[in-house]
């Protein structure tokens, strides 16, 4: 039996979280009826564990996000959710949070203040950062919860998360449900630790352990932390022990767990134990527990009935595609505006200045940050020292700490509260200190960014500006060109500007865009002498999506982008070559009408990009020419890129490994064909 303290709460609140626990476990019940009938396809059972999302919600305002697991039904049901909207989940049905589009919990609404995870365990808890320093920077007094299980908390996010909140002192509870398994792994396989509150003092940050089947203990616990952490915002380790009655999910089922933890467990289960306490307090008797769960019970079979009548979703492909990207509010394009080409925002004034490709970027990012109260900027050492390229000097100074902000050294975890910050309405641009570094942070990337909307309507407003590309002899970890990575992933956008003109005004608008947009710069690019042009000092913006036109010719489209662009530009007047180039500007999407009408003038085509060969955009490219344009070609379409091996550091060898050579062999036995 479990001992229960109920201090002066009213008799009316113990019975409301009576009645709140028994929601999800009659709800559960009835899941696994349907499960076995084969009107379920999957479910994870929190069964045993109820007291602690319930006691969590109760103790929370309504409008404190909480980021729940698989487990956490009584978080959904706790901020009273109807079961027909969960049930049309489950069901995958178009009335569910994500119209069809994702299973059980991995959706968010904001209506209710509940993020759900995706499968990566960990990657919500950098999220939970954002949202908790949005609510700190917008000055509310409130508290986010992030959930992690026993075996979560094995992932690198979860160090990196932590490590962020502390240094940032933000107000995040991190809950740890321990219930002894990460699926079949048992904790001492997991960890050498005895309680995770060992590691609240390597963070910096308080640790409490507490009996996460006591409904009351875990109300109480959280109250009176959630009422300290809105007065005096700091982060929170509270680790909850429980067990899990059934297995990670009922395909799974238990015969790896001894039998005698499910005795030992099953004495202390939630919901009989707390039940048993109310009826020995004369709280709680028969009748009343009768019209709870008969009031409970009519509930979930109208739910159940109401979803089994929906008719079925009919795929349609339009609307799905159409539903990848968040319409944009930008206005349409306007006519080009003195040698800009694809202008959406005119500058205020005629006025230039010589700029740098590392000044017209430091301009467009500074005047973005005065033109959106909203943004916040993240990346290593960009504060007090300007980021390692000196983009943001002075930033510190004009925009203040709040939203310039140095970070640890944990790619992950500030791209997923760049997140965050986007679920609170706030924008983000986060720096990799050299676009190699963001493999770390690829998981928020791929799976958080670019499905956030397609998933349940929630954009990520965020741009990763990443410096990349060889030739300054820096070897294999800060030379790659990684834009490959990321261009098979439908959701994100990806820029890649080659002038300076061009570097201002994109960069613009990706900030502008509320889709993730990673923006691609070239440090070789950044201090070029030659590469210094006019550019206008106001705020313009150019259209993400089209390809600028540098030089019009008949003979040969040569298509690229970054570096690439002044190669070509450059062999291409030295030997006085009949040539269209086109700068995609945009890789994805990528302005397919730009490049047809070219090639279907020109007749040949050649790709170049400073990506390895293999795989890299060119391919994608040289296909769609081949299947599109094949009536109008006069010779096979080429592509030119670096060798298939890691950049190398000796400036030699490196020269070899770039495409700038290979590239005038190849243009020339395309013109000779």
């Amino acid at each position: 039996m479990l001992s229960y303290n109920r201090k002066q709460y009213s008799n009316e609140l113990l019975l409301s979280l009576y009645e709140a626990l028994v929601k999800p476990r009659m709800i559960e019940e009835k899941m696994l009826i349907l499960l076995r009938q084969g009107k379920v396809s999957k479910w994870f059972s929190g069964i045993g564990q109820e007291a602690i999302s319930i006691g969590l919600v109760k103790a929370l305002h309504n409008d404190e996000y909480i980021l729940p697991l698989h487990r956490n039904l009584g978080v959904f049901t706790g901020r009273n959710i109807p079961f027909a909207k969960l049930f049309a989940q489950w069901q995958g049905k178009l009335s569910g949070f994500s119209k069809g589009r994702e299973r059980s919990f991995h959706f968010g609404t904001n209506e209710y203040h509940i993020v759900g995870m995706i499968s990566h365990l960990g990657a919500m808890l950098g999220v939970a950062d954002g949202i908790a320093l949005a609510n700190l920077l917008a000055e509310e007094k409130k508290v986010t919860v992030v959930f992690s299980g026993d075996g979560g908390a094995s992932e690198g996010d979860f160090h990196e998360a932590l490590n962020t909140a502390a240094v940032w002192s933000l107000p995040v509870i991190f809950l740890i449900e321990n219930n002894g398994y990460g699926l079949s792994t048992p904790s001492d396989q997991q960890f050498k630790f005895k309680s995770f509150t060992d590691k609240g003092l390597g963070y910096g940050m308080e640790a409490y352990k507490i009996d996460g089947n006591n409904i009351l203990e875990v109300y109480d616990t959280i109250k009176d932390l959630s009422e300290s952490i809105r007065t005096k915002p700091r982060p929170v380790i509270l680790e909850c022990n429980t067990f899990r009655m059934r297995g990670h999910e009922e395909a799974s089922g238990t015969k790896y767990v001894p039998q005698e933890l499910f005795e030992m467990w099953g004495k202390k289960d939630p919901v009989s134990n707390y039940e048993h306490y109310l009826i020995e307090e004369g709280i709680l008797n028969e009748e009343i527990i009768s019209v709870i769960k008969s009031r409970i019970k009519k509930e979930i079979d109208e739910g159940v009935e109401i979803v089994e009548n929906e008719v079925d979703i009919v795929p349609d492909t339009t609307y799905e595609l159409k539903d990848v990207y968040m319409p944009s509010s930008i206005p349409d394009a306007v006519s080009s505006y003195q040698n800009l080409q694809h202008v959406v925002i005119k500058p205020a004034s005629e006025n230039k200045s010589k700029k740098r490709f590392v000044d017209a970027i430091s301009d467009g990012l500074r005047q973005a940050m005065e033109k959106h109260p909203n943004l916040v900027l993240m990346g290593q050492d960009i504060a007090d020292y300007g980021g390692v390229f000196k983009i943001t000097q002075g930033f510190l100074e004009q925009f203040g700490k709040g939203r310039v902000r140095n970070t640890p050294l944990c790619e992950s975890a500030i791209l997923g509260a760049g997140y965050g910050l986007s679920i609170k309405g706030m924008k983000a641009m986060v720096e990799m200190q050299f676009a190699d570094f963001v493999s770390v942070g690829f998981n928020q990337i791929v799976n958080n960014f670019a499905k956030s909307y397609y998933r349940w309507g929630q954009n990520a407003d965020v741009v990763v500006r990443m410096p990349t590309g060889a030739g300054v002899g820096a070897g294999p970890f800060h030379s790659q060109s990684n834009e490959a990575w990321f261009f098979h992933v439908p959701g994100l956008k990806i820029v890649y500007p080659s002038t300076p003109s061009d570097a201002k005004g994109l960069l613009i608008a990706a900030i502008n865009d509320p889709n993730p947009v990673l923006y691609f710069e070239h440090k070789v690019l950044y201090r070029l002498v030659e590469l210094e042009e006019e550019v206008y000092d106001d705020y313009y913006m150019l259209d993400l999506c089209k390809a600028r036109k540098v030089k019009e010719g008949n003979e040969v489209t040569i298509i690229t982008y970054g570096y690439g662009v002044h190669w070509a530009s450059a062999y291409v007047k030295e030997m006085n070559i009949d040539a269209d180039i086109i700068d995609l500007r945009c890789l994805l999407p990528w302005d397919k009408q730009a490049v047809e009408e070219s090639v279907k003038k020109t007749g040949k085509a050649i790709v170049l990009h400073e990506d390895t060969l293999t795989g890299g955009i060119g391919a994608e490219i040289a296909a769609h020419i081949s299947e599109h344009c094949f009536s109008y070609l006069d010779a096979p379409v080429k592509r030119v890129g670096s060798l298939d091996s890691p950049v190398p550091f000796n400036m030699d060898l490196e020269q070899n490994y770039l495409p700038k050579e290979r590239f005038k062999t190849a243009l020339q036995e395309l013109l000779n064909y």
